[in-house]
This record gives C-alpha cells, structure tokens and sequence, in this order.
C-alpha cells in the first residue's frame, strides 16, 4: 500500500509558491538503486505547514502547497486514501493530536487553476479520544499504533459519510518502546496464516519485519533485515515501477539527511541483498512520517 500524492498530483515544488521546481540529482548510491524508484515521506513543520519529501528518478524534492497547513503538529500520521491528477488532488489521513488525545480524521482538496494552487477544503475532525501518547500510526488492512511500550491493532472503517475507528485491540505491552520507526508493508498469506506485513527500525539500529497475524495478532514472527539504521527518524517504503518483487526505501535523520536503498526482493526476508546510502544533507529538517 504505497501511497504517494505528491507521484498523483505531479507537482514537485520547493517553497510554498505554487510553482513547480525539481532539485538536482542525488550522486550518491544511485547505481544501486533503480532509476525507476520512488518514495516520499509526508512531513509537518514546526509552524504547521505540510510538506512532501520526496526521491523520484534519482531526484530529491519537497513538495508544498498554499495554505497546506494545520494549527498543530501530529505525532503519528497515515494516510487512509488519496486521488487527483496533475490540476486536483483529495486525500483523506489519520492523525494523533500532540496534547488532546483524539485521533483526527483529515480531510483535503486542492485545485491548480491557470497554474496556481490552492487548497479547496482542509479540515481536522476529532474521530475518537484514547490516542494520547501516540508516537507511530501504520495503516494497511488494519490500523496499527505504537504507544509507551505497547502495541495495539484498530479496524478504520468508512460509515454512514465518515471515518470510524473500532475500539483498540492490545498486541503487545512490552518492547515496543524501542521501536523509531513503522509502517506497512503488505499482506501476505492466506486463511489462518494471512499476515500484515509491517517493516521498521529500532533504537538498536534494527531494519525489521514484523508480521501480524489475522486471525490470532497477538501472534507476532519477526525477522533481522540488517543492523546500522538508528540514525533514522523516519522510514517510508516506496515503490519501483520496473521492479515489482523489490521496494524502495528512503531513511530521514532528525538533521535533515537522507539515504535510500533498493531492496530487490521484498518477500524473501533477507537484507543482505538490500543496496543503497546517503544522498546528502538535504535540511529535511520537518517531522516525517513513515508510509
């Protein structure tokens, strides 16, 4: 489930201008890394203002639109689904209040109209309380969130004209404190064995898999991918075109660097065949969210 408004929308843009720039081309790791992946990361700053990371073609961008903004900063976001084209895009996404404890259901449009951009709807609209102390959001087939040292499973379902969220369902209530980072990957399997597919970092420096069982989720098999990624604040999964078996993915750190690697082969559970590195200081200083 890889969902990416700024690929939809075709808009790469610097600054919140409404015009559309792409950055130079990132030199590093590029021959490991397919020219036909992307990944972008949604990001908030400190004064509101939304923001896409992104890695495309071996280019980097940020993406912004006027007005694009909300009166606080999530901890945890996710998006539940998106559309548009290259002149509209609608989207609609999860996020955590830092001080209220609700979980919001945000809603947005834009229009581009003789160039310029503009944002035709953004609302916030409490969904439920009991998010307090929320640090990660992972949507897939359910909605995962990691909290203190707990883990707990949501089913977000779309009811009479809005967006409900079932009450929580506990996983796990220790060791979820070292996780930094998560986000859905796939579901695999079937009948009895059909799992979610989360992959993520931890404080170690773990790149994991976790995979969550449908019928019994307090059932939870992980594995190792690799080791040397704690320095990331964020991780988002991507998407190669030409690639189908393999994913992308780019790495934030909390000073605005990022790396992004190729992993050909996404369903074999094994990192050693997982390329990439740094592309730089890219002042991607904004708090991202994994997707």
């Amino acid at each position: 489930m890889r969902k990416t408004l700024a690929a939809a929308t075709g808009v790469l843009a610097l600054a919140v201008v409404g015009t559309t720039l792409t950055a130079l081309p990132a030199n590093a790791a590029l021959s490991d890394v397919p020219v036909d992946c992307s990944a972008y990361t949604t990001a908030y700053r400190s004064d509101g203002q939304r923001l896409s990371y992104g890695y495309n073609a071996r280019k980097t961008s940020v993406t912004a639109y006027p007005g694009d903004k909300l009166a606080w900063v999530p901890t945890a976001w996710q998006q539940l689904g998106a559309a548009g084209d290259t002149d509209m895009f609608m989207s609609s996404e999860l996020a955590t209040h830092p001080t209220d404890g609700y979980l919001y259901d945000l809603e947005r449009r834009g229009q581009r109209t003789n160039g310029v951009w503009k944002m035709t709807q953004n609302t916030a609209t409490r969904m439920a309380s009991g998010f307090a102390g929320t640090r990660i959001l992972a949507n897939g087939t359910y909605l995962y969130r990691v909290a203190g040292t707990s883990l707990y499973r949501y089913t977000v379902s779309y009811t009479s004209g809005k967006y409900v969220v079932s009450a929580p369902k506990t996983l796990k209530t220790t060791g979820w404190d070292s996780v930094k980072t998560l986000t859905y990957e796939r579901t695999e399997g079937t009948g009895s064995a059909k799992v979610d597919v989360l992959i993520g970092t931890k404080t170690n420096g773990e790149l994991k898999e976790w995979r969550v069982n449908h019928a019994t989720p307090t059932t939870i098999g992980s594995t190792v991918l690799q080791t040397g990624w704690a320095g990331f604040s964020s991780l988002t999964s991507g998407y190669c075109g030409a690639h189908l078996n393999g994913r992308s993915l780019l790495g934030i750190t909390p000073a605005g660097a990022a790396s992004v690697f190729f992993d050909a082969n996404q369903a074999d559970r094994i990192g050693t065949d997982i390329k990439g590195g740094s592309l730089g200081a890219l002042s991607w200083t904004a708090k991202g969210y994994g997707q």
